[in-house]
């Protein structure tokens, strides 16, 4: 099984800490967040794994190496100007005809070996980890009808979701959608494999996730890995 870990961005939601460190090395514990990735690749049985690297590329490719200290074949896609969230894929060679993409900046303990067997089960074009979010609003909602006239008010309600986790398996054929060389998001991937009609599949998945962008899931997770680390790394991982 290969994986591809998207580490190359600005990190510009986090900024107390990527002024110094690209978000991937952001500690949490003794720890940061590309290391504990890794380890769970491995631990699942993930062997090759190419990292996308662009914002402060060095100091990532400095701790991770050539990835023999987490029993791993790492090796680097480099951008020379930012890419987006997807568009480095169109640059790396040798993908092979599955593999797993995902965001360097998510905390999970999803088996990443499930949802890549799954997709490779169901023979899907692209499969992506979907979880349940349930955000509140901090403000005083207002309901307004076509005219603009006020009909109802909601005081800090929440709303609940399916959110996509970063976490996603694709076949070779996506990358005939992407343009080499260009600024290409996930969210203009998956608007032009639905505008194709290409089947996206969801891999709903209710464990533990969140997203260290958001300090506030930041926050959460020093806690909880500090509480309990073998939530993320169980025996065998």
């Amino acid at each position: 099984m290969q994986a591809v870990l998207m580490a190359g961005g600005l990190g510009t939601r986090f900024r107390s800490f990527t002024a110094v460190l690209p978000k991937p090395l952001v500690p949490i514990g003794d720890i940061s967040i590309i290391e504990l990735v890794l380890r769970q690749l491995r631990g699942f049985g993930f062997e090759a794994v190419i990292v996308s690297v662009g914002y402060k590329a060095e100091l990532i490719m400095a701790v991770v190496g050539d990835g023999r200290q987490f029993g791993l074949e790492v090796r680097y896609q480099k951008e020379s100007k930012p890419l987006g969230t997807i568009g480095a894929l169109a640059l790396m060679k040798d993908l092979e005809e599955n593999f797993l993409v995902m965001n360097g900046d998510i905390c999970t303990n999803l088996n990443f070996a499930e949802i890549y067997r799954d997709h490779v089960a169901s023979n899907a074009t692209a499969t992506v980890g979907a979880y349940a979010r349930r955000e509140k609003i901090e403000l005083g909602v207002l309901d307004l009808d076509s005219s603009g006239r006020i009909i109802s008010f909601r005081e800090k309600p929440t709303y609940d979701f399916h959110v996509s986790m970063g976490v996603n398996v694709f076949n070779h054929c996506v990358l005939n959608l992407i343009p080499a060389g260009e600024f290409f998001g996930f969210d203009m991937l998956m608007h032009a494999m639905l505008g194709k009609g290409i089947a996206v599949r969801p891999y709903f998945f209710d464990g533990l996730w969140l997203d260290i962008g958001r300090p506030d899931d930041y926050n959460r997770m020093v806690e909880d890995y500090a509480a309990n680390p073998g939530a993320y790394l169980p025996e065998g991982v």
